[in-house]
This record gives structure tokens, sequence and C-alpha cells, in this order.
């Protein structure tokens, strides 16, 4: 498990040191720098990906980030440096220099000897879903790589062809069953993610086919006795929050799961029960690294912890993304206690409600 990242002179980061835990949480403001700590991880995995030394700003997770010049911090005229600690101490350090301004890649001036699972293990060790995720399909091209391989992808454009290579495999871990069950083996894959998209998006079954010619995966829906329908059918909600379940529940135990935004296109509660989901996965063996805009996903976060006890509070951390005057990100760490509550709320955290009721009571009261 990663311990601890540390940024230095790429994009809004000249220095900055981070807290991570089974669960960390990034929120804040717009432009602060969440994006940016994102951006590090997937070019770190891009960087053990790549052949030779160079690693493209540009294609790999889906990045578009521009040019060398682009992505060093407008304070530093040092190399990009970026480094993590895991398994309780142990760091790997990597060196980017920029060839030119204008390059689209850096160069790679030192790379890390020893690395953690999630950057060395199998498929589905390193999972990345983007905010952008792909909308309602009525099919979807199918990846061609052995069924062990299958990765749910960065917009989720392999969640069916996952689902149809898994679905009737009972889960590799099986410590991964719905806390509800009865029991803790045997079950299969596909029932398990049912289960939670029904708690997410309300009840749902899930049926996804493999059709060799011409080599596309269809997914289709229903709720239990009724008939099935088309994904494009079901709305946005479903289709963003399946890769979600699917990429997570299939992971590797000691791998990393990237989630960008899970809240997109969920009704509150079904938003509340997906930061319980995500909680409970942190629990079960993959560190979990999310980026919310949403009080509803925190807050079903908060109850995972002090409720319904799926996780600990010391495995969670929350860091709060602030801008000072001379621009330069500040982040800050907010801990959960073993009953959910937090231990800081600092102004512009999910302040919104109370500023916007109070705003309405001075309205009223003015009449």
């Amino acid at each position: 498990m990663i311990n601890s990242v540390t940024i230095n002179s790429f994009k809004r980061f000249a220095h900055q040191e981070f807290d991570v835990k089974p669960l960390t949480v990034l929120t804040g403001l717009n432009g602060a720098g969440k994006t940016s700590f994102v951006q590090s991880l997937l070019l770190m995995a891009e960087a053990v990906r790549a052949r030779g030394n160079t690693v493209r700003l540009n294609g790999p997770f889906g990045l578009e980030l521009g040019t060398a010049e682009d992505v060093q911090n407008w304070r530093s005229q040092n190399m990009i440096e970026m480094s993590l600690t895991y398994d309780g101490g142990v760091r790997c350090n990597w060196s980017f220099g920029l060839p030119k301004s204008d390059a689209l890649y850096l160069q790679k001036v030192a790379s890390p000897q020893h690395l953690p699972i999630c950057f060395s293990g199998p498929p589905r060790s390193f999972t990345y879903l983007s905010a952008e995720r792909l909308g309602p399909r009525t099919s979807f091209a199918t990846s061609a790589v052995p069924a062990e391989d299958v990765e749910v992808g960065i917009r989720g454009e392999n969640c069916a062809q996952l689902l149809a290579t898994l679905g009737s495999v009972p889960l590799s871990d099986g410590s991964r069953v719905h806390p509800t069950a009865s029991e803790l083996s045997g079950s299969l894959f596909k029932y398990e993610v049912e289960q939670w998209m029904s708690e997410i998006v309300g009840p749902i079954e899930i049926d996804a086919t493999e059709l060799p010619d011409p080599m596309v995966s269809l997914l289709k829906f229903r709720q239990p006795g009724g008939e099935w329908v088309r994904a494009p059918n079901m709305g946005f909600g479903v289709s963003y929050a399946l890769p979600i379940v699917a990429g997570g529940l299939s992971a590797i135990s000691g791998g990393l799961f990237i989630v960008e935004n899970p809240e997109a296109h969920l009704h509150p509660a079904g938003q509340s029960t997906m930061g319980v989901f995500l909680a409970w996965l942190a629990s079960k063996g993959v560190q979990v690294i999310l980026e919310t805009h949403s009080d509803h996903v925190i807050n079903g976060i908060r109850l995972a912890v002090g409720k319904m006890k799926y996780i600990a509070c010391e495995a969670v951390s929350l860091l709060f993304f602030d801008s000072s005057e001379s621009g330069l990100p500040l982040v800050q760490r907010i801990s959960v206690s073993d009953r959910g509550t937090l231990s800081d709320w600092p102004e512009y955290f999910f302040d919104q409600y109370q500023i916007d009721v109070a705003e309405l009571g001075r309205i009223r009261r003015s009449k």
C-alpha cells in the first residue's frame, strides 16, 4: 500500500507532500490541485510502462497535458520529481527532465529499483476511472486481450466485456462478498455487482454478452421480473456507476483504484451509497483514491466508518485542497473519528448548503 506521495516542480506543486491511506479522498476548490495529484500518479504509472526513457504527456490514461513547459511548475526551474513510499517506508523516486519547452514528452532521468504492486502487478493492479466515463451505449468494442487480462478501461469502455468474462466466475477474493451476505465465499462476480448496483441505483439485473463477430460486447438491464432493455434506456446513472462497482470488485488485492467524480449522474441517495461502497472496498485490500465534489459521498464514507464499521477511522484520510493568495496550493488533512465525525471543517469545505440556507432565512425574515 502507498503511504505517502511527494511532488516537486509539477504543475501547481513546487513542493508538496501527501499522506495517503487505504481510502484517500481528494476534495476542495476547483483548480486547486486535485487533478494534478491524480495526474502525478498516472505519470508514475506511465513511466513504469513506457519503453525507453520517454514518458508521453498526451495519450496514456487519456492524458492531455500539452508540452513539457505546460507541466513544469512556473516557480521552478528544477527537474520534475515524484516519489512515494509504500509498505511502511520503501521509497520510490522518479526524476524527469525537460528536453525542450515544446516537447510533448518528459525524459526519464531516474527510476526506482523496487515498485509497489499497483505499478508492478498483473492487469487490474492499477485502475483509473476518468470523470469522463462513457454514457449509455448499445454496444462496446471488445478489447483484444486474454480473458484474465481484461480491465474496465479508463472510461468504462470495457465494462461489458469484463462482466461477460467474469460474470459466471466466483469472486477471486472471497472477502469481497457483499456485507449482508450469509456466506463469505463462492459468490459469482455478476451477482455481487448486481447487489451493489441495486443499492446504488435501485433493484437491477444485468446481462452482458460478448459477440465474436463483429467483436462487440452488449449490455442489457432489467428490474427483477421485468423486461430486458438496452443500456440507452436506463439512463446515465447506471452507465456511470457500473464501471466503478465492476472495476472495484475485480481489482487485484494490493492494487490501486483511482476514481474521479464517483457521484456523477447519481441521485443523492445513490451518491451516499457509492461512498459506502468505496469505503468498504478500501477495507478489502484495494487502496482507493477518489476525487469528489459531493458531500453525499463524504457522508456515505462517514457512515461506513461510524455506523456500519466497514472500515477503521485510521484508514481514511480527507485531503482538502485550497489556494492561498499567492496561488500556491494548500492541502489540509481532515481525519474521521470512529463515530464518523470530522476533525475540521474549513471554509469552503461543503459549507455552501449552510451559506445558502442562512441567506434564504435572511430573505424570509426581511419581508
